[in-house]
């Protein structure tokens, strides 16, 4: 099997339902979504046909193999490709944080784990973590003392939950924090163990960590002097 991705799909929230419902019909009913508002300007609007209208953003782990089944129905069915259907996208996953976490995010497939992956050069890495609600500085607090700077913190709601005790053995709240931070590569494995170790399964918090390479970034010069 191929490579691991974080898919995000961001469409109008007036048909999220429906795209939701094509991923659960390719067997897949892990999501976390959140809220989002669109941003561009009125003219580019009116170009590709878009309104400013609220978003609902839907993050998901997939394997490669599936995001090419799904991107084809996206095209197909749901027509994501015409003017104001939205778009979906992959970013490469670099780890995740435990086997049961694999398992769960990725349901029924028969995945075997391959080498750790990173992109070449990459100085950070982006860490998101999937929290029950309302743990925000227990995560935090075991991140700080692993070196992290802060966080992002974005409120989600789960789908798919139900398959936590099938996978990791215990039941997971639907509502969620995803918590984003960015690290130096080499701060990243301490920094994921101390959140499983302090705020993971056997905590409150039921944390899922995992992490993106991220080949980039502005603002933090100052910091990390």
């Amino acid at each position: 099997m191929g490579k691991l991705y974080l898919m995000v799909t961001v469409v109008d929230r007036k048909v999220a339902k429906k795209y939701q419902a094509l991923y659960k019909e390719n067997d897949h009913h892990v999501m976390f979504s959140s809220l989002g508002f669109g941003t561009a300007a009125s003219d580019i609007l009116n170009y590709l046909g878009l309104e400013a209208t609220e978003k609902a953003v839907i993050f998901s782990v997939q394997e490669e193999e599936r995001w090419l089944q799904i991107k084809k129905q996206l095209q197909r069915k749901l027509r994501i490709d015409a003017p104001g259907g939205g778009i979906a996208f992959i970013v490469p996953l670099s780890s995740i944080g435990g086997k049961k976490s694999l398992q769960f995010l990725l349901e029924k497939q028969d995945y075997q784990k391959e080498e750790e992956s990173t992109l070449k050069d990459t100085v950070h890495e982006l860490i998101v973590v999937i929290a029950n609600q309302g743990n925000i500085e227990l995560v935090m607090d075991a991140a700080r003392s692993a070196g992290a700077y802060g966080g992002t913190v974005l409120h989600a709601r789960g789908t798919g939950m139900e398959k936590a005790e099938q996978f990791m053995g215990f039941s997971l709240a639907s509502e969620k924090e995803m918590i984003f931070i960015v690290a130096k590569k080499e701060q990243k494995n301490n920094i994921m163990k101390a959140i499983m170790e302090n705020a993971g399964a056997d905590s409150r918090a039921k944390s899922i960590v995992f992490s993106l390479p991220v080949t980039d970034t502005a603002g933090l010069r100052l910091i990390e002097e």
